[in-house]
């Protein structure tokens, strides 16, 4: 079973999420090797459970807030990007690069309408 919330959590969480926003930023200014930074920040994200406190931090904000947590727990958008992404690595490979940045600006645009309709579904 899982320990009940503490209620100081957010004086661990929130200088946690500081420290992975600078790494990340640092990483992307020093040009480190991108997988590995992002294995590192997702191995501690999902150790530390601070991703789960930043999403419940977001759907705190009102009327927007639980829209975006539900929208980011859609998983038909997670499996549509996944798709997106095997796709890509598959006709980079075979030479298709420039037809690549059209379809991921189509796939970017298809999950945005996909999205502003869920929200714009959700208000009617």
């Amino acid at each position: 079973m899982t320990k009940p919330p503490r209620h100081g959590a957010w004086k661990v969480m929130l200088p946690l999420s500081i420290l992975l926003l600078v790494f990340v930023f640092l990483a992307w200014h020093f040009n480190w090797h991108a997988k590995a930074v992002t294995a590192g920040v997702l191995l501690v994200g999902v150790a530390s459970h601070v991703l789960v406190w930043i999403i419940g931090v977001i759907g705190l904000v009102p009327f927007i807030g639980p829209l975006i947590v539900k929208v980011l727990s859609l998983s038909f958008i997670w499996l549509l990007n996944a798709i997106g992404y095997l796709v890509s690595y598959v006709a980079i490979k075979r030479g298709y690069s420039k037809d690549v940045l059209t379809y991921r600006g189509l796939t970017v645009a298809l999950i945005t309408g996909i999205v502003i309709g869920y929200v714009a579904g959700h208000f009617i």
